[in-house]
């Protein structure tokens, strides 16, 4: 079965219990935390993906770790995860939670490249785009600063893209008299 399919059957077994306990925000924090240890410490990562290293062994290193940090029906989570010997996709099933918890909330996520940091003015409008595109009123922006781009910007949301740059138009207009 594909890591994809089953990393959202487990987010959503937990989003759904978190429901029935009320406590869907205090997990989505979990999720986020976790993730973002995994990302920022590769050799952790690596002992969770690793087969040789026995599920008892990584289920007490990840009690180490995140024990008094994370809710215990988080850690409950990682310990039933650790028994069905489903730990080298934990990190998946986080991504996906949290994906999950965002569509729940009507959360959008958006990319912004700009050549300058983001003004407040900018950052409204970007925003107003997003919304007009989505429908969605809450909207997280990701905002990056690109040199490459001579002027403008690029506009990710979901798989769609708005490719407002001046390399860009020169790349448009020089196919334009190369035909």
């Amino acid at each position: 079965m594909a890591v994809a399919s089953v990393a959202a059957r487990y987010a959503k077994s937990l989003l759904d219990l978190a429901k029935e306990q009320g406590i869907t925000d205090v997990l989505y924090e979990d999720m986020k935390l976790f993730r973002d240890t995994l990302i920022k410490n590769r050799q952790l990562n690596l002992i969770l993906k690793n087969p040789i290293v026995r599920a008892e062994k990584k289920n007490s290193i990840v009690k180490q770790v995140f024990g008094p940090r994370l809710n215990p029906v988080t850690m409950s989570f990682l310990a039933i995860i650790a028994r069905k010997n489903r730990e080298a996709i934990v990190d998946a099933i986080a991504d996906e939670y949290i994906s999950q918890h965002d569509r729940m909330k009507g959360i959008e996520h958006a990319t912004v490249i700009t050549t300058v940091p983001l003004t407040d003015e900018l950052r409204a409008k970007f925003k107003a785009i997003v919304t007009k595109t989505t429908g969605s009123k809450i909207i997280e922006l990701d905002e990056r600063v690109d040199s490459k781009l001579i002027g403008g910007y690029i506009l990710r949301v979901g798989d769609q893209q708005i490719d407002g740059s001046i390399r860009n138009q020169l790349n448009e207009m020089r196919l334009k008299f190369m035909n």
